[in-house]
């Protein structure tokens, strides 16, 4: 039950609604009890059990003197209108409270609909957030397709099974408690005997409870493999066909599929078990309700008559149905509790990234960005050992080196995307974890190697992120980065989709599209990550002159791969086993004959 109250606290905001929804299914339980209770004395009457009285004693403010007066009205309609019309009367009476119970009943779902459908969107947007919050080095941790599974199948199964299970909590406990209240006062005994039978139908339904949450758990981690691996799929789809891996993929796919199968095959008969056991279990209890209340009514002396033990069991089987609701109810708690708690693990991962409660508002840049003695380790192994660098604004500063030696690093800690966990990144003389984190990416545009569009226009992409962007700053934006061109020519020019991660588009094609959206953006300082190794000569030689003219009066960080392209560079600093070994002009470092000699002479030898 502790994942259906972590859930619930979101039903805060929609308290109004549940309120309302719990005033209607009161209503609704009193008109069902009134088209019980209220006949009692004259199903008495009509069987001779009870005298008739003849006048009406004074009415009170008090449950004696008006439960006489409407014994005597009663009594009255029935020398009036006999046995039979008043009868008819009573069936009649009882049809109207019906309708009116279940129109309160309609009233609670309509209100609660609000409640169990925001919920879930609250729920769904903290995780979306929160994906978007936490640190990379998270989802290098952790699969893509599990990640998906917890956003999309352990979100719906909360929907579904937790709250599903909101019309138990404000309804059903209410229903069960008032009829248990009735129930007491037409006969103490015969309800005492009732609730010591209750217990023992409770202990079977929870033994199997904690057993389909165990294999409902298994079955969402499952999912979020199966998921996984098909991302990759999709991804790897030319490599898996380059390879001829298309069996070897179809089969460790259909192993993993084969194992959820079976894993479901078990929930749902564990679940589907909730049911006809509840039904077993209230039959059984009817059963010796009725032996036992018959013995009471057949016992001399005792004082529940006939009248009132029909009317206790027309109540006590209106107890059953919400009897069996929280019954299911609890079985699908328990069935989403193991994506409660998935769910649960995203929402308090620590964000790592934290923004200072007084962080200091940034804008621009005037001066310099200093690493001072900066170390950083993903796991174990250090990556960036004792670095201390010093970028003058308006330099271009070119960072080449082996492959691993921590280039990719050192700027990824600049926007934050990690923090370093010795010495600090200052910019004119700020710690970069002292300014709020919104204007320190604003102070900053980035081109990767590995292009990142979206699946929206050409328009969308260059222009996002920035609201109320006129299609002149976008066009404009497109013309410096060489790109303006290719657009024209597209079906609808820049109201064209590109596809999913611009499918679409060529390599330098898409290369020059995230060059445009750096050029809107403006930033004053920018970071370019291999933004031309994989490109073909052609698109190699328009995308660096879209560059050149994006770093144009810009402070550049440029990580090289093709040192031909960073010999204009201010300052070249080279890399090595996350040690910051060389640093010079091309010039002087060719001269120096060291690590960056060996990496030009490779180059120029291929």
């Amino acid at each position: 039950m502790k994942s259906f109250f972590k859930i619930l606290r979101y039903a805060g905001p929609y308290w109004v609604y549940a309120m309302l929804n719990v005033i209607f299914n009161i209503l609704s339980v009193l008109f069902s009890l009134v088209s019980f209770g209220l006949f009692i004395p004259v199903l008495q009457m009509l069987f001779n059990n009870l005298p008739i009285p003849h006048t009406a004693p004074p009415i009170q403010m008090n449950v004696d003197a008006l439960k006489e007066n409407f014994y005597y009205y009663c009594g009255r309609l029935l020398e009036k209108f006999g046995s039979e019309k008043l009868l008819i009367y009573i069936c009649i009476t009882i049809i109207v409270l019906f309708f009116l119970k279940n129109l309160f009943r309609y009233l609670a779902m309509f209100f609660l609909a609000v409640v169990r459908n925001g919920v879930v969107k609250d729920l769904r947007n903290d995780l979306y957030l929160k994906i978007m919050i936490l640190p990379l080095s998270y989802f290098n941790e952790k699969r893509k397709g599990d990640i998906m599974a917890r956003m999309t199948n352990d979100v719906q199964e909360v929907e579904w099974s937790i709250m599903s299970s909101l019309e138990m909590a404000f309804r059903d406990p209410i229903t069960m408690i008032t009829y248990l209240v009735t129930l007491f006062i037409i006969s103490p005994s015969l309800t005492v005997f009732v609730l010591v039978l209750l217990p023992v139908s409770g202990f079977f339904i929870g033994r199997i409870g904690k057993s389909l949450k165990r294999t409902s758990d298994k079955g969402q981690l499952r999912m979020g493999i199966i998921l996984s691996m098909i991302e990759e799929t999709i991804s790897g789809l030319r490599i898996i066909k380059a390879f001829n891996a298309i069996d070897f993929a179809n089969k460790r796919f259909r192993h993993t599929n084969n194992e959820y199968n079976r894993l479901m095959v078990r929930l749902y008969r564990k679940r589907d078990l909730a049911s006809p056991l509840s039904e077993f279990l209230s039959a059984c209890v009817m059963s010796i309700v009725l032996w036992y209340g018959g013995k009471l009514v057949f016992t001399p002396g005792n004082f529940l008559d006939a009248a009132a033990f029909l009317v206790y069991l027309g109540i006590f089987s209106q107890l059953m149905p919400p009897a069996k609701a929280i019954t299911q109810a609890y079985y699908n708690i328990q069935k989403g509790a193991a994506s409660v708690e998935r769910i649960e693990h995203v929402l308090s991962e620590p964000e790592v990234i934290v923004e200072k409660a007084d962080a200091l508002e940034k804008k621009d840049f005037n001066h310099e960005i200093v690493y001072r003695n900066v170390n950083f380790s993903y796991v174990q192994e250090p990556v960036l050992k004792q670095i201390d660098l010093v970028i003058k604004k308006g330099k271009t500063i070119a960072v080449v080196g082996p492959s691993g030696g921590g280039k990719s690093t050192l700027v990824d800690l600049l926007p934050r995307f990690y923090d370093c966990l010795e010495g600090g990144i200052f910019i004119d003389g700020v710690d970069i974890r002292d300014l709020v984190i919104r204007d320190l990416r604003g102070l900053m545009g980035i081109v990767s190697q590995e292009t990142i569009l979206f699946n929206d226009t050409v328009f969308s992409n260059i222009a996002f992120g920035m609201e109320n962007v006129g299609e002149d700053a976008v066009i404009a934006a497109a013309k410096v980065a060489n790109a303006h061109e290719f657009i024209e020519k597209m079906p609808l020019g820049y109201y064209t989709n590109i596809g999913d991660r611009g499918t679409k588009l060529s390599g330098g094609q898409r290369q020059r599209l995230s060059i445009a959206r750096a050029v809107l953006k403006n930033p004053p300082i920018l970071i370019l990550d291999e933004a031309t190794s994989a490109l073909d000569t052609e698109s190699e030689r328009l995308v660096q002159q879209a560059l050149e003219n994006l770093m144009r009066n810009r402070t550049s960080v440029v990580i090289a791969h093709r040192l031909s392209t960073i010999q204009f560079a201010d300052e070249i600093i080279v890399l090595q086993s996350g040690k910051l070994v060389e640093r010079g002009t091309h010039n002087d470092l060719l001269e120096k004959n060291g690590v960056y000699r060996k990496l030009y002479d490779m180059q120029s030898f291929v």
